[in-house]
């Protein structure tokens, strides 16, 4: 594998990775009054058009990376726009254990 490959893995993960201690937050936490849901917005439609293009491209690479951001920033931008009673909800859904906010 050669370097310029190494730098687009390394790139694609660091991409990925970068909102998972985001929506961990809003999962233990429940709070979102620091997110920018218009940046959150643009983020969701740029990922979704990274992902139309890798579709139509074929490229695998484009798919996954950034069909698994557009997964994440679509799950922040939900929790942002979201009553906080479905938030609660949502949240529950999927890690029932996490501490409510107050």
């Amino acid at each position: 594998m050669d370097w310029l490959t190494l730098l687009g893995f390394a790139a694609a993960l660091c991409s990925t990775v970068s909102f998972l201690p985001q929506a961990l937050r809003i999962l233990k936490t429940r709070d979102t009054t620091a997110i920018s849901a218009p940046m959150y917005g643009l983020t969701t439609l740029g990922f979704s058009l990274w992902l139309a293009y890798g579709v139509g491209k074929r490229e695998w690479p484009l798919i996954l990376t950034n069909g698994v951001c557009l997964l994440l920033a679509a799950f922040i931008l939900t929790m942002t726009i979201a009553t906080k009673r479905q938030k609660n909800a949502i949240a529950d859904s999927i890690e029932p254990d996490a501490a409510k906010a107050p």
